[in-house]
């Protein structure tokens, strides 16, 4: 789709560096070769830079971290100094991480357009375990200016449509999203025993803790490989868990050993804000899931048809025997994920909506 307005400059302000988080990788860092296609010239400004984002969810490093953070805010200074050149500003979840909207309040000042992407409930206050000392420096404040004062908001999940038209009604919804093509398939399968597959990172395990016992239960009765990615300390007494660790470079590979992905996910207000970007990687690699039968997890998995929605341990229980003892059916289920994820979560079935965006601001 070419675009109608041509060689428009946009500058991305994020709070993460390129290909290092979900919440960027699964929504707009994939879009940016689309974007340049199509006459948009980019420029990435993230706060955090990679140096520092590899410690950041680290024990300790406190100093490296307060570095990493005055860094941070002299990069958003040269970027206020620079953002008149630009047609669109690009704001992912905030541009500075502390305190009152100041500094966002100064980008809207100087910005032509500004458009911003809301991912997860944000405006809830959490930090991660390691980093708890910060939280009385957050608010929700910046959060609800943005939404406020852009001239377009991205948003994810239909709980953030609610809350984002108390402020704004110029929104688009779209999802998370995945580039379907990286996932080969069907896969092939590399393990003599069934593999029941998790992917997440350090902030995220603890969700995976949810089903303690149901691993247990599973690991001692059959015999499977359980897998998690994205928390190297990821441990679960009397459980032989096989930890892979996280890069970008073998994410895909790693997910494609899977043959069940897992969605554990609490029944509470913040995780009805997750778009899902997990359950589109398990879809794009073929794989059954099974999930907690939350409202967001309703739009993604179809209860027995490319997955399984379960709402406690028993069920749970009953949804990974039969997925491990029924090999056609995994099969089957993994067919039908894979055809959702190409007609809804594929890049190429959403790629318009960023570009209807740009051109309408």
């Amino acid at each position: 789709m070419q675009s109608e307005k041509q060689n428009k400059k946009i500058l991305v302000l994020c709070p993460y560096p390129t290909g290092y988080v979900p919440g960027q990788r699964l929504k707009f860092e994939q879009y940016y070769s689309d974007w340049r296609e199509n006459g948009f010239e980019l420029e990435i400004s993230p706060f955090i830079s990679e140096r520092t984002q590899k410690i950041l969810y680290k024990r300790g490093h406190l100093f490296g971290k307060v570095i990493g953070t005055l860094a941070g805010y002299m990069r958003r200074f040269r970027d206020l100094l620079r953002i008149p050149q630009y047609d669109i500003v690009y704001i992912f979840l905030w541009a500075t991480p502390f305190g009152p909207p100041i500094t966002e309040w100064l980008i809207r000042r100087v910005a032509k357009k500004q458009v911003y992407d809301i991912d997860d409930l944000v405006y809830i206050v959490k930090t991660s375990k390691h980093n708890r000392f910060i939280k009385p420096l957050k608010s929700s404040s910046k959060i609800n200016f943005l939404i406020k004062n852009s001239d377009h908001v991205l948003v994810s999940t239909d709980e953030l449509v609610a809350y984002t038209k108390k402020f704004n009604q110029n929104l688009s919804l779209i999802p998370a999203t995945i580039d379907v093509k990286k996932y080969k398939f069907p896969g092939e399968h590399q393990s003599d025993a069934v593999v029941i597959g998790w992917s997440g990172s350090q902030t995220t395990s603890k969700y995976l803790h949810l089903i303690d016992d149901v691993l247990k239960y599973i690991f001692q009765k059959y015999r499977v490989k359980i897998m998690v990615m994205g928390d190297d300390d990821f441990v679960l007494e009397g459980v032989d868990i096989e930890l892979l660790h996280w890069t970008a470079e073998t994410e895909v590979a790693n997910i494609q050993k899977f043959d069940i992905g897992l969605h554990p996910l609490p029944d509470e207000k913040w995780a009805y804000g997750k778009s899902g970007g997990k359950l589109v990687q398990y879809m794009a690699a073929g794989l059954p899931i099974i999930a907690t039968a939350i409202a967001p997890n309703y739009k993604v998995i179809e209860d027995g048809y490319n997955g399984f929605l379960v709402k406690n341990d028993k069920e749970w229980i009953e949804k990974l025997e039969l997925l491990i003892k029924d090999a056609q059916l995994r099969k089957q289920m993994g067919c039908n994920s894979r055809k959702f994820a190409e007609e809804h979560s594929s890049v190429e079935a959403n790629a318009h909506k960023y570009l209807a965006v740009f051109n309408q601001v």
